[in-house]
């Protein structure tokens, strides 16, 4: 094996592993005082830094905003009583935990962090993602979908009514929103003809991002993209793009069970859903994975949508230039893109906080009939409609207008059915009442 390829491996995990997990201990300080922003309140702020143990003789408390609150909460876990009920299934209920965190830290291998790195000797650039595949989203997929197998285990071995009801809610959760999720990928693939998250951000720095289609090079980057053609096209493909990134992005919310889509462990409802009776570190790993899955997810809608480590208005051409000039290492150019997707990555999960504390949970109805009644049905309309203006130029102008008319007539068909075929149950149903009747919850 490449010796260069193995230790370059070994440091980007070392160094993605550290950053996500720094990200997780940070994301939870951040919604604590974002949330105390919202409700007028100081937030944490009190943990400070002895400088006796900077070997200071004075006892001198340095304040930092509570920025060393994420330590103290780790060392508060870790020193907590590791306690477990008699009555649950000992073995499942020690591995559910692991079983959440883990899947969420293996998918950050196939995200690239930054632009590729010249390496002399080597023919190909080093990328920067630990494990540069062709079927990145699909990886991602399949191994955070694994995450709800741990928060069902977790449910079925406390052995109690309410963590059960939890692990049942979540997987059905999953379920729902999964399908949307990936249904809503399939447009950006049409575009890119590609899989390869690496290749997609180089097509969106050449030719302008997903949602600021605003560059254009003219360059190609894999011949199979659609998304060098410029001018009205790409303006006109921003419409159904707009409309994946909206259904993905609530699809990650769902998926991570963040609120409004936390009803897998509602407290109004379920007391704590399916970690009812965890505590101390077991308790802790849940809530890692949680904010591990939504640091993961920032960074995949970044890369899809928003061009990844791709600086905007076409600046990536000039940092280009200037590297090739002899401006600056070509180490640089990579360490400033790194900082540009990490950016982008906090401006998401302070956005995830911020809709955690703006919107209401969701009843179980509504949360069932948003994933299978609308975001099903869009997705399919999206992908049709992405098809057929992909297939404008080998169209003539009737058969694109009847192929738009037939599309929106089917469309108003679906949702039509959608709408009717939810009130054919008896009356008194929990999740889908009657016409005039109350939900009950």
């Amino acid at each position: 094996m490449d010796t260069v390829f193995l230790l370059t491996t070994l440091i980007k995990m070392g160094l993605y592993f550290g950053l996500v997990l720094t990200f997780v201990a940070y994301s939870v300080y951040a919604e604590r005082r974002f949330s105390a922003i919202i409700q007028d309140r100081v937030g944490p702020n009190r943990t400070m830094i002895p400088t006796s143990i900077l070997g200071f003789k004075n006892d001198i408390k340095l304040p930092l905003g509570g920025l060393t609150q994420p330590i103290a909460d780790g060392l508060k876990f870790i020193l907590k009583e590791d306690f477990t009920p008699g009555h649950v299934r000992k073995s499942f209920f020690w591995l559910a935990p692991c079983m959440t965190m883990v899947p969420s830290l293996i998918t950050i291998a196939v995200i690239p962090f930054a632009s590729p790195i010249a390496v002399e000797g080597r023919d190909m650039p080093l990328s920067m993602a630990i494990a540069d595949v062709n079927v990145g989203p699909l990886f991602i997929f399949a191994i955070s979908s694994l995450a709800v197998y741990g928060i069902t285990i977790a449910g079925w071995a406390s052995n109690s009514k309410f963590p059960f009801m939890g692990g049942i809610r979540a997987s059905a959760q999953m379920i729902s929103y999964e399908i949307a999720l990936g249904l809503s990928l399939i447009p950006v693939l049409l575009v890119f003809g590609e899989l390869n998250l690496g290749r997609i951000v180089m097509e969106q720095s050449v030719n302008g991002w997903l949602l600021l289609p605003l560059w254009n090079e003219g360059g190609m980057i894999w011949s199979g993209a659609y998304w060098e053609a410029g001018g009205l096209q790409q303006w006109v493909l921003w419409v159904p793009m707009m409309l994946a990134f909206i259904i993905f992005t609530i699809s990650i919310f769902a998926e991570t069970n963040r609120t409004p889509f936390d009803l897998a462990e509602c407290e109004t409802e379920l007391v704590g859903g399916y970690h009812t009776e965890y505590s101390s570190m077991k308790f802790a790993l849940f809530f890692l994975g949680e904010y591990a899955a939504m640091v993961i997810g920032s960074a995949l809608i970044v890369t899809l949508f928003l061009g990844g480590w791709s600086l905007p208005f076409g600046l990536d051409a000039k940092l280009l230039a200037e590297g090739e000039n002899g401006a600056f290492p070509f180490w640089v150019s990579s360490l400033i893109h790194m900082g540009c997707f990490l950016t982008k990555v906090v401006a998401f999960i302070l956005f995830f906080i911020l809709v955690r504390w703006s919107i209401p949970r969701f009843r179980y109805d509504q949360l069932m009939k948003l994933g299978w009644v609308v975001f099903f049905e869009l997705a399919l309309i999206n992908i049709v409609l992405t098809a057929l203006l992909l297939a404008r130029p080998i169209l003539s102008g009737p058969q694109f207008l009847g192929s738009l008319v037939a599309l929106g007539l089917f469309s108003a068909f679906v949702f039509y059915l959608a709408k009717t075929i939810d009130n054919q149950v008896g009356p008194g149903k929990r999740l889908a009442p009657a016409k005039g009747e109350p939900a009950k919850v």
